[in-house]
């Protein structure tokens, strides 16, 4: 294995190539670090920001084991690397974060459980794995519900609301055989997440928390700070401490909430998931705050000190998505904006194509 601590001058290596990664890498080489990006698609955006790049599927052993050798550390973008890649990479240089919290975050069942395992709560959840399975679930949890695929869902994908019995048939056969979970409706008042980093020695540092406003199933407005309860903002902060702890977490990752209120306007909340790596809500950290989270991830990963993690003002992240990427230009004669794009070549809907950070509150 190679130092824990790498010093500038040292090679990243980054599993996936997409805009998180462009991020990463751009972060690292401020810092003064070389950059290798290992992905399987070939218009990939962190390709264009690295040194040098593989394209190989995450099934190549071989490809794998040569990034590997040129990096002195490595990490991942996002959570659906496979496994298997990662714990070969892992065997030969250091992984961070680990493999564990990889596979952890890979299956919502199993991350249900380890929430739950630590005394957090969750939404109530059931594994789903054929039509017997579903109707206990549901004799169980009751209904509204939900049926998510256990792996590999995003922005709303691989999953189905269940209101009333006659959807249930449709919602399983919507899964196509995947292994499947079945989780209780949260009557929230707002989604949250936090943003923290944890440091190989376990020192820890968190962003402020994060209001999100989805559209479509896929984050459109981050606002910062959240508005919420000094008690309930240091209750999100310790759960994500708690959760890198378990973890024994290297990196920036992120923890979705749900903020619940009861009549008497008591808060509490819900942890709906946990993202392994930078994390979309946590963008308007590269111009509003005192570190951004690319930077935070590059220090930890290396075994740096981390950065601090103060807010400058009220910010705002707003998604371009698809199509909104053609307001480029308003963004830009914005002095209070601060544009970021990912040199995609296809504005397609849904696709997060950049984003924009406001120094004030959204409109």
């Amino acid at each position: 294995m190679k130092e824990t601590i790498i010093a500038p001058g040292a090679t990243l290596g980054i599993l996936g190539g997409g805009q998180l990664g462009r991020m990463i890498a751009s972060a690292a080489a401020r810092l003064g670090l070389k950059v290798h990006v290992f992905n399987d698609t070939p218009a990939s955006p962190a390709f264009a920001l690295a040194d040098a790049t593989t394209c190989a599927p995450f099934t190549d052993e071989a490809a794998l084991r040569s990034f590997a050798g040129s990096v002195d550390v490595a990490t991942y973008e996002f959570e659906n690397v496979p496994r298997e890649a990662a714990a070969l990479v892992a065997g030969l240089v250091p992984l961070r974060p680990g493999v564990g919290a990889l596979a952890t975050s890979q299956d919502r069942l199993a991350e249900k459980r380890f929430i739950a395992d630590l005394g957090i709560a969750t939404a109530p959840f059931r594994p789903v794995d054929d039509a017997g399975d579903l109707q206990a679930a549901l004799a169980a949890i009751g209904m509204p519900a939900i049926l998510k695929t256990r792996r590999f869902g995003y922005d709303g994908k691989g999953q189905a609301a269940i209101r009333k019995a006659g959807d249930a048939d449709g919602a399983l056969a919507a899964m196509k055989g995947a292994p499947s979970i079945l989780e209780g409706f949260v009557d929230f008042v707002c989604e949250l997440s936090v943003v923290a980093a944890r440091a190989p020695d376990g020192s820890f540092a968190a962003f402020d928390i994060c209001e999100n406003r989805h559209e479509n199933h896929i984050l459109a407005l981050t606002s910062v700070p959240a508005a919420v309860s000094a008690a309930t903002a240091q209750q999100a902060r310790e759960i994500a401490h708690a959760i890198a702890g378990a973890l024994d977490y290297v990196g920036v990752f992120a923890v979705e909430l749900f903020l619940t209120r009861d009549a008497a306007g008591a808060e509490s909340l819900v942890v709906n998931e946990i993202a392994p790596r930078v994390h979309n809500s946590g963008h308007w950290t590269d111009f509003g705050a005192q570190t951004s989270q690319f930077e935070q991830h590059v220090r930890a990963v290396c075994g740096w000190p981390l950065g601090p993690a103060g807010r400058y003002g009220r910010v705002a992240m707003r998604n371009l998505i698809g199509d909104d990427v053609e307001t480029w230009q308003h963004h830009l004669a914005d002095p209070q904006a601060r544009l970021t794009l990912y040199g995609k070549e296809e504005a397609r809907p849904g696709r997060k194509m950049g984003h924009v950070t406001l120094l004030r509150d959204p409109e």
